[in-house]
């Protein structure tokens, strides 16, 4: 009877305390809170205990699996969820994702294991694509993380963070496409709102990718916040050819056209355009057989039954989104030094915090 009391409560207070819809625009308060969050998602109680508590509750954290990928599920009393995705770990597996950069289609198919294929749609546009190693660790999270969106759903929350601290962050750009793509299809509910805070994120994927993306999200629904100090929101490598601009550009005829000027201009021309199409194409090339092939068969000594996607031919990584820019001043840099030995001394949340707090005053 007890208990049957404290559900008929709980049901009265959800149906008097609605829900409270998201709004776009960069708040920073907002920011903050998935900070604290993606602290806790690392799941070093350590770690996490430098930072505040956040106004969230965890309602369910996973296990690691896939390259070590592991995610948190989040409500606050205003019924908001939090998906959070962990970043780089210290073990092999989760370097693994980040060095497997390799590009590929933004639309396909991945097959995870014998038995598993994971579907996905990132993108209207056929031309974009995205870093392999992020993908597959999205394939992987995706697995658990739709259906507990599913399951809240049920009980009235609608209005869901995404969030992601590094390699967390490159993810949560890739997780916020495909459930943007779930619902466009409607294999999520219409009124589902998401809410993307990546923070000290990588460049997810090619420009094609990040058009899309910046198409539903540039009004105030998604944003990546970097320090400005910090490398890893430059990673990875990006590499820009002819093959890389729109299909109306001025490369494209761009040797017939040399070819029709006078002696010896179009020899001159001719080998300098040569020379300086050539070696953007062969470092291309290189980042695909290294990052892409090599690395592959790093894989499948861990993950034998690993099946390689085919590889994209481009690596022209670029920023994405609305980017939130953090700018150290001479008092930053007393507190977090420029280190040779510590190539993270930008990266953790410590400086991302501390910068939050200077340049948006609580």
């Amino acid at each position: 009877m007890k208990h049957l009391t404290v559900v008929i409560i709980s049901f009265i207070f959800s149906i008097l305390l609605p829900a409270q819809n998201l709004k776009p625009g960069f708040d920073p308060e907002e920011c903050r809170q998935m900070l604290y969050i993606s602290a806790r998602t690392s799941a070093n109680k350590e770690y996490a205990a430098q930072f505040p508590e956040p106004g969230f509750k965890m309602l369910y954290q996973s296990q690691p699996f896939g390259f070590d990928n592991l995610w948190d599920l989040w409500e606050n009393d205003k019924s908001q969820g939090v998906i959070s995705i962990r970043g780089t770990t210290g073990k092999p597996e989760s370097w693994l994702a980040n060095v497997y950069a390799a590009m590929v289609s933004a639309n396909g198919y991945l097959v995870l294991a014998p038995g598993d294929t994971f579907h996905y749609k990132l993108a209207k546009n056929p031309n974009a694509a995205v870093h392999a190693g992020w993908l597959t660790s999205t394939g992987f999270l995706a697995k658990q993380i739709v259906p507990k969106i599913d399951s809240l759903y049920k009980k009235g929350v609608k209005n869901f963070f995404i969030t992601g601290h590094s390699q967390g962050g490159a993810i949560a750009y890739l997780m916020t496409a495909y459930l943007h793509y779930l619902v466009v299809d409607k294999k999520l509910p219409s009124d589902i709102v998401f809410k993307t805070y990546c923070t000290a994120g990588p460049k997810p994927g090619n420009l094609e990718f990040a058009y899309d993306y910046e198409s539903y999200t540039q009004l105030g629904w998604a944003y990546n916040v970097i320090n400005a100090a910090d490398w890893v929101p430059q990673v990875p490598f990006s590499i820009q050819t002819t093959d890389d601009y729109a299909k109306t550009n001025p490369f494209k005829n761009a040797k017939k056209m040399i070819k029709k000027l006078k002696f010896p201009i179009d020899l001159v021309l001719g080998s300098i355009y040569s020379k300086m199409e050539k070696a953007p194409k062969k470092a291309r090339d290189n980042f695909k057989k290294y990052l892409g092939n090599m690395i592959v068969k790093v894989i499948k000594k861990n993950k034998k039954d690993f099946v390689a996607p085919a590889f994209y031919n481009s690596s022209y990584y670029v920023r994405t989104g609305n980017i939130i820019v953090l700018t150290p001043n001479e008092e930053y840099y007393t507190k977090f030094a420029e280190s040779d030995s510590n190539i993270f001394v930008h990266h953790f949340h410590n400086p991302y915090l501390y910068l939050m707090d200077n340049e948006f005053r609580k």
